[in-house]
């Protein structure tokens, strides 16, 4: 009964989209709406095939550059969520830093990175970086934070290590927020490095779509759009089953 509950919730939102991209293709036919203003699902679906191999080359250049820039926003986010449990003078001095730089709008820096570092791949993998590691260090920060000071107590009381603690108590209590931060990073990643290649570079999806775009040709940029989607999904997907993997007791 209970996976028959879980099929159906899940048919729900196929459903819908499917809706939707029946009522777009219907509405595109019956106003014969031109294709450099709003392309149909068909034509989408006909360019994604077509471009395929052109589309995947790009996607290639992007996934390194997200999971690159993905993975040292994690090792920085959590010996930055260490510091800040262990150090409270540096955890105030740093927090306000922290969320002041989460407020200065990407499009606006990615440039300068491109002016410092060119048009390669490392000026989008710092973008990756800044926007992906202040989701993981505050939902960890949080999570120490939520700790019981019984159990630390009790901890204390039998002699152990502030490594002890850490290792056994309050790793394990905080895993929980740090895949919440992962997942919410794990959902900006590849926006972020889009969002650099669109500045300027030689390759990846994001160049892509603005040479697509400057050309009126929007079918490619909406083909663009559906790998960036999917592409996304699986890695949101892929992290929910590392989770389960790890905190195996939840």
């Amino acid at each position: 009964m209970k996976k028959w509950e879980n099929i159906k919730n899940k048919l729900y939102p196929v459903a819908a989209i499917i809706i939707v991209i029946a009522m777009w293709q219907f509405i595109v036919d019956f106003r014969k709406i031109p294709g450099y203003i709003i392309p149909s699902p068909k034509d989408i679906y006909i360019t994604l095939i077509s471009e395929f191999n052109v589309i995947i080359d790009n996607t290639k250049v992007t996934i390194y550059e997200a999971l690159v820039g993905f993975l040292i926003s994690i090792i920085f986010a959590f010996i930055l969520a260490i510091i800040m449990d262990s150090f409270k003078v540096i955890r105030k001095a740093i927090y306000p830093i922290v969320v002041i730089s989460q407020t200065i709008p990407t499009i606006a820096i990615a440039p300068l990175f491109i002016i410092w570092f060119g048009f390669g791949p490392l000026p989008k993998i710092i973008v990756v970086v800044i926007t992906c590691f202040f989701p993981i260090a505050i939902s960890l920060v949080d999570g120490f934070e939520k700790i019981d000071k019984d159990y630390i107590n009790l901890f204390k009381s039998m002699k152990a290590s502030k490594l002890q603690i850490f290792y056994h108590l309050k790793l394990p209590s905080a895993m929980v927020n740090l895949f919440s931060g992962i997942k919410i990073a794990c959902t900006y990643m590849i926006m972020a490095a889009v969002i650099g290649e669109w500045l300027g570079g030689d390759g990846g999806i994001g160049v892509y779509m603005v040479r697509a775009k400057n050309a009126y040709a929007l079918d490619k940029v909406f083909a663009a759009i559906v790998v960036i989607v999917v592409i996304s999904i699986v890695l949101i997907y892929i992290v929910d089953f590392i989770q389960k993997k790890i905190i195996h007791w939840k």
